[in-house]
């Protein structure tokens, strides 16, 4: 089975990689591989990212080029299939044309996968369609093995202090992601041990700026405006008590899984998925919180994040793993071609009636 796959790997995430290189029985080509090729399946992650190009103009142009790569591809009997990681562009900034995007996308696809089962159903709601094509919930994998461990001292080659009780964002840093929203909560925190540490790459010289504005009110606060590379990501993540994703809208979280992975217990808005990722790792690793984040909901975080009597590691079912998820990608790729096949012969059937 020849595989189209979009993106195939990104220098900012490992998931996709991940994924495509553990399909049993394919062949994995990368966008746009080579359209003369027959490829079974295209399977598409984050189309909705070229949403997010600031040209309007552009970002049609690019979305009017992939829809007619999907028509002659399914021209071709190839089927498109769609990991569901947003229901809505995380920028918004072309309401009209994203209005456009998802009545164009939404008929072209052929087979839908959800990282969660209250992912999937929200999906579902969303877009009625989806309801008479395939469909599966096959999770986010850990990162257990994708990033070298740290040091034991690792806060010494940061530059924190041991007895430091410290709260971390770490990830891209975007709007929507909420983080000026942690920094002024943070402002409220009472404990003069306490720090909290931004750690990741600002995607606005604005957004920057404002971050940089609210965080100079507090010396407890450090940013670290930076892309980390691979090598660092375990030493940052293990110097943390506590990681806080305060996302303002959130379906699944790469982010939480990794600090998982590094055996950080997380905090999370009660949003998307984040109820199942509670519910699958248990109250020592996943704590939420409703409405607006502050500085009492960060402080009591930050205490539940010292409780002794949770394990030093995190335990990762095997439906995490690597190797579970491309075996059950590769099944789900049957089951939509097997579906496409018999839609097939019930239409000759039809014809012949």
């Amino acid at each position: 089975m020849r595989i189209l796959a979009w993106p195939y790997k990104t220098p900012w995430n490992p998931y996709t990689g991940l994924v495509f290189s553990h399909l049993p029985g394919t062949t994995v080509d990368a966008w746009p591989g080579n359209l003369l090729r027959k490829y079974a399946v295209w399977h598409v992650h984050w189309p909705d990212a070229l949403l997010n190009i600031s040209s309007a103009s552009h970002a049609a142009y690019k979305l009017a080029g992939m829809f007619a790569a999907m028509d002659y591809l399914r021209a071709r009997r190839t089927n498109i299939i769609w990991t569901m990681h947003n229901f809505a562009a995380h920028e918004a900034r072309h309401p009209r044309l994203e209005a456009w995007f998802w009545r164009q996308f939404i008929p072209r696809v052929d087979g839908a996968i959800s990282l969660s089962a209250t992912g999937l159903a929200m999906g579902l709601e969303r877009f009625p369609r989806l309801q008479e094509i395939p469909t599966t919930v096959i999770p986010h994998g850990h990162y257990r093995e994708q990033y070298p461990a740290a040091s034991a001292d690792a806060r010494g080659e940061l530059g924190i202090s041991r007895h430091a009780k410290v709260a971390m964002f770490f990830g891209a840093v975007r709007a929507y992601k909420n983080v000026d929203v942690l920094v002024r909560a943070f402002r409220e925190v009472r404990r003069e041990d306490a720090v909290l540490c931004v750690v990741g790459n600002p995607n606005s010289g604005d957004l920057a700026m404002h971050l940089r504005k609210e965080a100079s009110q507090d010396g407890r606060v450090h940013l670290e405006f930076e892309f980390i590379d691979a090598k660092d990501v375990a030493r940052y993540l293990s110097a943390a008590d506590l990681v806080v994703l305060p996302y303002r809208e959130v379906l699944n979280s790469g982010s939480a899984l990794l600090a998982l992975s590094c055996n950080r217990p997380v905090l999370v808005p009660d949003r998307g998925s984040m109820g199942d990722l509670k519910a699958e790792f248990g109250n020592q690793w996943v704590r939420t919180f409703r409405g607006d984040l502050d500085g009492v909901i960060l402080e009591g975080a930050l205490e539940w994040a010292s409780d002794d009597s949770r394990p030093a590691i995190c335990d990762m079912p095997e439906k995490y793993s690597w190797e579970h998820i491309g075996s059950e990608t590769a099944r789900f790729y049957q089951q939509v071609a097997s579906s496409k096949r018999r839609e097939g012969a019930e239409e000759a059937l039809r014809r012949m009636a």
